[in-house]
């Protein structure tokens, strides 16, 4: 799902309390309804979005009555500074090889037993880790703009926020006049304009039709 979507999906306050809900327990909608103080229609109609989403699903039990549950893991990004404003959501998966990530050291090696005590130390470390993964991006986020605001710095006249928009996108990837203005948000011929400029200050380059950072 587009990231814009789940954001406009997930700015409904009901709907954010049914999912807390549904984080802790399958509920069917009169328990719903009861928890957070609307009608079952009302209730009705916000799962009826979180399924269209994927974001719940439901199963019958033996008494004919509908449950309904989480359908899976989903986590969502908001990045807002001065410099960026930008959302991400992907699918958290433990299969995922973070030993290729390079600036991030994670024993990965590690695996719980299958009795409960091993399984409850394998909890506590991992949130553990949680923990300083969230204090670790709030640090680079608050790095991110700083150096950003540096950067910018740097530069003088009315285009400086451009041309360190630029910079930055080049340090993601290198690219194309096109590429990058569609990055920036900027027309083709004002990006064009910014990398002569940061070429002729050393500080960009040009690799056939591409833009990229001196090595």
């Amino acid at each position: 799902m587009d990231s814009a979507e789940l954001l406009d999906l997930l700015g409904n306050a009901n709907r954010r309390r049914i999912l807390r809900l549904l984080a802790h327990k399958p509920c069917y909608v009169t328990e719903i309804s009861e928890y957070i103080g609307v009608s079952p229609k009302a209730v009705i109609d916000h799962l009826e979005r979180l399924d269209e989403a994927g974001l719940v699903e439901s199963s019958v039990d033996d008494q004919r009555r509908k449950y309904f549950r989480i359908a899976r893991n989903l986590r969502l990004e908001v990045t807002v500074s001065p410099y960026t404003f930008g959302t991400k959501s992907g699918y958290p998966g433990s299969s995922i090889d973070v030993t290729t990530c390079r600036h991030v050291s994670i024993d990965a090696e590690v695996e719980a037993g299958s009795d409960a005590g091993d399984l409850a130390a394998e909890l506590d470390r991992l949130q553990d880790l949680d923990r300083e993964l969230s204090l670790a991006q709030r640090w680079v986020h608050g790095r991110l703009s700083e150096v950003m605001e540096q950067l910018t710095d740097q530069f003088e006249g009315e285009d400086a926020r451009l041309l360190g928009d630029v910079v930055s996108a080049l340090a993601t990837r290198s690219g194309t006049v096109e590429e990058v203005s569609r990055r920036v948000e900027a027309p083709p011929e004002v990006v064009e304009e910014a990398l002569e400029r940061l070429a002729d200050e050393g500080v960009a380059e040009r690799e056939g039709d591409e833009w990229t950072l001196p090595d």
